[in-house]
Order: C-alpha cells, then sequence, then structure tokens
C-alpha cells in the first residue's frame, strides 16, 4: 500500500474536492489569509500563485524501463549451525538463527564450517546502451552466477566486471545492444527537502515505486566511512538495494543502499550514495576491475563540545587525531594525537566521518593541504596520501559521558619494563578512577599519555594543566592497542 504525504497547500486540495472549499481549478489551490466566522466562504479567499506537484507518472513510464532486477545465486562458507538454519529458511536476523549459533556452540565442535547455498534478490539500473549496470557491492557478494531482468521480461547472464565493498558499489555488463538507459544528475545540486524518487524491487515485487523527500546530506555511517551518504524517508526496503534514486528530473542523484531499522524493513530513514562517488568508482572500475582508495594514516574521534572547550576551538567541528601510523602518510605529514583536522584542501572537515569520505575520494600518491588546530593556533601541513588497500583507515569511537568535578584520577609514573611493554616513552598508569573520569569512561590500567595536548609526564604536569583548564580536559589514554582522547568535565 503506497502512503502519500499531504503537505498544507495540497490538503486544501483534497478538501476542495470534498466540497468543504472552493477550488480555482485543477493543479492549483487556494490560500485563505484569515477566516472570521462560519460564515466565510471561498468568495473571500485570495488566489495563490500556481504550485506544480512532481509528475511521478511521467518519470516511471519515461525511465522505469532502465531499472533492472537482479538475482544471485551462490555460496558462502558458514558454520553447521548457520547452515541448519539457512535450510530452515530461518533469517539471519530471526532470534531462533541466534538459537543454532549458541546450540551449534553448546553440542557440537566450533569452527566447523560448510558450503551454504546464497540467494539473493537486488535492483540495479542501466547506464550504457550496451548494456553496463550499476548496482549495490553486496547485492552481487559470494555471486556464482547474476541473472538480469528487464522491464520487459527479458533476462540476461550478467558479468561482474568489478565489486567496491568500501563505497559499495558494483558493476556488471550483459550483453545487449539499443537498451534504455538512465541520466546522471549531480548530487552537488541536490537540496535537502527536495523531491526524490526510488524504483527497485523490494521483497521481489519488481518495478516498485516509492517517493520523498531528501531528509539530510553528507550522513557518515559507522560501518561505511568512505561514503557521504544522502538521507531520505524514501520508502526502501530489501530488494531496493542497489536501484536508483531519481530526482524530479528523472536523472539519477544516488544509488539506495541501506536502511536504519530495528524491524528489518522501512521505518523512515534510508539512505543513498551519492551518484558523483558512484559514478567514480564506476569508471575505476570499468578501466581496471578495480577500484582505489586513498588513506590519511590516522585514528579520528568526533569533537564534541567538551573536546571544543579543552582544545578552544570556536565549535565543536573537526575531526581529532587521536592515533596515528608510525611510518604513514598523516605521520609523515607531522600530523600529532590532539590535533583537530578542520579542511582538507579547503572543504571543511564538520564531523569525524567527513575525514575518511573526503581522503577515500581522493587517489594514492595524491597531495593534499590539512588544514589543523594544534594548541590553540591554526597551522597548514602538507600530506602524500597513501593507498587504502595496504591498511586501512580507523575510526576510533568514544561514546562516553561527560560529568562535573574534579579529575578524579589516581596516577603513578609508569616503570621502564611497562614502557617498553607498551611501547611509549612517556605516561602515566592509571590506578584508580573516580567522580568525573569514571562518568566519562576512563578505566583502571588505562595509561594517561597526554593532557589537552601536553604529554603526560609526571604528576605535577598534570596538575599545572588542569589546574589552567576551565570546563574541560581531553585526556588522551592507552588502552590496550588502542589510543582515544576522552573528554572529562571538572568544572
Amino acid at each position: 500500500m503506497n502512503t502519500r504525504l499531504i503537505s498544507p497547500p495540497a490538503l486544501v486540495i483534497a478538501l476542495a474536492t470534498a466540497g468543504v472549499v472552493g477550488a480555482v481549478g485543477a493543479g492549483a489551490y487556494t490560500s485563505a489569509r484569515a477566516v472570521n466566522g462560519p460564515t466565510t466562504n471561498a468568495t473571500s479567499m485570495a488566489p495563490a500563485a500556481m504550485v506544480t506537484l512532481p509528475d511521478f507518472s511521467t518519470i516511471t513510464t519515461r525511465d522505469g524501463p532502465a531499472v533492472v532486477n537482479i538475482s544471485v545465486t551462490g555460496t558462502a562458507k558458514a558454520s553447521d549451525a548457520e547452515a541448519a538454519a539457512e535450510m530452515q529458511g530461518i533469517d539471519p536476523d530471526d532470534p531462533m538463527f541466534q538459537f543454532f549459533r549458541r546450540f551449534q556452540g553448546q553440542m557440537g565442535p566450533r569452527g566447523q564450517q560448510r558450503d551454504v547455498p546464497v540467494r539473493a534478490q537486488g535492483s540495479g539500473f542501466i547506464v550504457s546502451p550496451d548494456g553496463l549496470i550499476m548496482t549495490n557491492a553486496h547485492v552481487v557478494k559470494d555471486a556464482k552466477e547474476v541473472t538480469v531482468k528487464l522491464t520487459d521480461r527479458r533476462e540476461y547472464r550478467a558479468k561482474v566486471l568489478g565489486a567496491d565493498a568500501k563505497t559499495d558499489i558494483a558493476v556488471l555488463k550483459i550483453e545487449a545492444k539499443n537498451l534504455p538507459t538512465l541520466a546522471l544528475g549531480n548530487t552537488k545540486e541536490l537540496k535537502v527537502g527536495e523531491w526524490v524518487l526510488a524504483i527497485g524491487s523490494p521483497f521481489g515485487f519488481e518495478s516498485t515505486v516509492t517517493a520523498g523527500v531528501v531528509s539530510a546530506k553528507g550522513r557518515s555511517l559507522p560501518d561505511d566511512s568512505y561514503v557521504p551518504f544522502i538521507q531520505t524517508d524514501v520508502a526502501v526496503n530489501p530488494g531496493n538495494s542497489g536501484g536508483p534514486l531519481l530526482n524530479t528530473r528523472g536523472e539519477v542523484v544516488g544509488i539506495n543502499s541501506q536502511i536504519y531499522s530495528r524491524s528489518g524493513g522501512y521505518q523512515g530513514v534510508s539512505f543513498a550514495i551519492p551518484i558523483d562517488v558512484a559514478v567514480q568508482v564506476k569508471d575505476q572500475i570499468v578501466a581496471t576491475g578495480k577500484a582505489t582508495h586513498a588513506r590519511l594514516g590516522v585514528a579520528v574521534q568526533e569533537v564534541n563540545q567538551a573536546f571544543a572547550d579543552s582544545f578552544k576551538l570556536d565549535k565543536p567541528e573537526g575531526a581529532l587525531v587521536s592515533n596515528i601510523e608510525k611510518g604513514g602518510p598523516g605521520d609523515k605529514a607531522g600530523l600529532k594525537a590532539g590535533d583537530v583536522i578542520r579542511k582538507v584542501d579547503s572543504q571543511p572537515i564538520v564531523s569525524s566521518g567527513d575525514l575518511p569520505a573526503v581522503i577515500g575520494q581522493q587517489t594514492p600518491g595524491k597531495k593534499v593541504t590539512l588544514e589543523v588546530w594544534r594548541q590553540g593556533e591554526r597551522q597548514e601541513l602538507s600530506a602524500k596520501l597513501g593507498d587504502a588497500s595496504d591498511k586501512p583507515a580507523q575510526v576510533a569511537k568514544n561514546d562516553s559521558a561527560a560529568g562535573q568535578g574534579k579529575l578524579g584520577l589516581a596516577l603513578r609514573p609508569l616503570q621502564p619494563q611497562e614502557k617498553r611493554e607498551a611501547a611509549i616513552e612517556n605516561g602515566l598508569l592509571i590506578e584508580d578512577v573516580a567522580g568525573p573520569s569514571a562518568i566519562a569512561g576512563v578505566q583502571a590500567g588505562d595509561v594517561l599519555l597526554a593532557i589537552n595536548g601536553t604529554p603526560a609526564k609526571s604528576l605535577e604536569q598534570v596538575k599545572e594543566v588542569v589546574a589552567k583548564a576551565d570546563k574541560s580536559v581531553a585526556l588522551l589514554i592507552q588502552r590496550g592497542e588502542d589510543k582515544i582522547f576522552v573528554p572529562v568535565r571538572i568544572g
């Protein structure tokens, strides 16, 4: 069942049709300035500007034939329990699937795997008359046979030219000629609030059309940091993956890829890969069979208000560098833990997820200019980017809350043997945690490396930094092999 949202002007049209208010003609609506009393009729209403709603039927008729259904068969490795669940037709997201996994762990030998059949369906769209098709990489994952079905019911065996898991883009080729194609749009011109249309095969229902608006742009998702997603409220469900997101001119502005859901189905939040990102990957795959991405070799965190206060930033924006790969591009460029990267080649970095998305779309070996905030001052660094296929970039996450009060840390200097084991030159061992540090997520056994960018070499040094701090301090700690910043409110 398709649901159509009715805006206030469209609501007036609906009421006019029912005879509640007067209408001035098809495709237009009448807006009343003020209605005084129950006797007011249509003659007291001033005519409003003509409003034209998108004609989705025209777009669907013209562009729908270029959208295809994709069926995939193949095999994948799974444990005996997972294979049994697969044979029973249990979805991996179903609680019973987890029961099979636990049962296997309790009753049978662990680590045993077997090949299980994989069957999947998705969507795609034709971008060249000779059979070049774009879709999602996850649609054709583990595929041994890919079948493309057109709207006229013709079917073709497709060849996977290449798939890029980092951006979730795949390119297929079928042997055909004079096929209908879709025009590609410009994501940069796309506006939040603009009408968009999705065509695909949700749950196998081919050529299904749904519509909505752009909810946001440049969204960063935890598992797909290379893509600045387009968020929409277009109904997208399993099977829509790989299908086009079209603007009101019928141009492809995105490729539907993911949904945010607690039920496994559409719940009002869907995400599409910007077409400019997809085309860049597509062109590389067509030319070389694969896509390459650049990397900076740093782990970054989100800059929240506590970090902004600690580093004296005017607002909580940028990517906070918490760890640097030794000998990597960031290290060679002179980046340091505690730097806040605010721009890459004049492109603003607002959230931490912006950095890997911007860097990942660059070419390995390219030189970029980084604007960083260090010790309360703006600096520029030049970095030569590496290849992401050598070692993927990391994004450190910190979801700890911040409290108020004193620092609440019991510290002691590291022994020489502890420094050698931790491979660090300076630091203080955190023996006990209380107060705001405990609330912020600091743990006993962590090693305090720096505070507000100042290396933690002695207890006195830490006390001096805390005494000078106003609202909060940023602690750089090492926990195992990870280094993360933790903001701690102190006043």
